[in-house]
């Protein structure tokens, strides 16, 4: 198996991590659980901050309810390497309509690196200069401002699985592993329940699959559905802090827990209307080298779809 195609099925299911990320640190475990010194704690190994936003008048725009852009990345990084955000989400909240957006920007997209002085691919900004330089990027791309970031690694998604004590879902097809999950293991069709691995494993395939990427896409949102689901209905203390702790290890925000509560608070209702649009382009080579170009109608469109 060639690296990128190891990469790109990477990117599938880092997918499936951002969007279930994004509700739990915003829901910040909607359970009653929120205030407890434990989860006070949890936040404060989350944080990171960055120059480009202004902090203040975020604060000011949850305190007074007002929509907010939240800037959901991927990131896959390796030891000796700055990383590189392997998948970019814009989550549009706005509580005055009950509503949330969660655009996808693809991450071989083609635009200007603000900061760098090159047009390279959108998710080389993260190489280049960290959360600062994705952050000005994407609100130059968007013609837009990010309220606050949340960072998560690839290794994410059994961990919140297995926090919430395993899933389950209804499998529409019948297949055996080719290796996602463990090589000849058996996705029998009808009801099954997951644990973290077998998870990542249901959403990895596609080969099999005759729907191919909208077969897989399903499965991504069954499993996202199942966590949310399980996740708010979890009244253990003890499940609660095993979700913290998935998000203590695989997340970084510049969400303090005074921002998390308010937006409990505020914007708890989001989830009502919840609408996911995909970025779309075109493929392209220059010199070479594959790029994913989105017109500016397009750009205009999502800049409309979040401001």
């Amino acid at each position: 198996m060639g690296r990128k195609e190891k990469r790109k099925k990477k990117r599938t299911w880092l997918k499936v991590l951002l969007s279930i990320v994004a509700i739990l640190v915003i829901a910040v475990v909607a359970t009653g659980f929120y205030a407890t010194n434990k989860a006070k704690t949890t936040v404060n190994t989350m944080q990171k901050n960055t120059d480009t936003i202004d902090k203040k008048q975020s604060t000011t725009k949850v305190k007074e309810k007002e929509k907010i852009n939240i800037l959901l990345l991927g990131v896959d990084q390796r030891d000796g390497d700055a990383g590189r955000s392997d998948a970019l989400m814009v989550m549009s909240l706005d509580p005055a309509n009950d509503a949330m957006k969660i655009i996808s920007i693809p991450r071989d997209t083609r635009t200007e690196i603000v900061g760098h002085g090159t047009t390279d691919k959108i998710n080389h900004a993260y190489a280049f200069g960290g959360i600062d330089m994705s952050v000005a990027t994407v609100e130059n791309f968007l013609d837009m401002e990010v309220d606050y970031f949340a960072e998560m690694n690839m290794e994410g998604l059994s961990d919140f699985v297995d926090a919430v004590g395993g899933i389950t879902v209804n499998n529409q097809l019948d297949w055996i592993d080719e290796g996602y999950y463990q090589k000849g293991y058996h996705y029998a069709q009808g009801e099954i329940q997951l644990d973290g691995p077998k998870a990542m494993g249901y959403v990895r395939m596609r080969h099999l699959d005759p729907d191919g990427d909208f077969g897989r896409n399903a499965r991504q949102r069954q499993v996202i559905q199942a966590v949310i689901d399980k996740g708010a209905s979890i009244k253990s203390v003890n499940k609660v802090d095993n979700i913290l702790g998935a998000l203590g290890n695989n997340v970084k925000t510049n969400m303090d827990f005074s921002t998390m509560t308010d937006l409990f608070k505020n914007y708890r209702n989001v989830r009502q209307n919840a609408e996911n649009y995909q970025m779309q382009g075109t493929g392209t080579k220059i010199d070479g080298v594959y790029y994913y170009e989105i017109p500016q109608n397009e750009q205009d469109k999502v800049h409309d779809m979040i401001s």
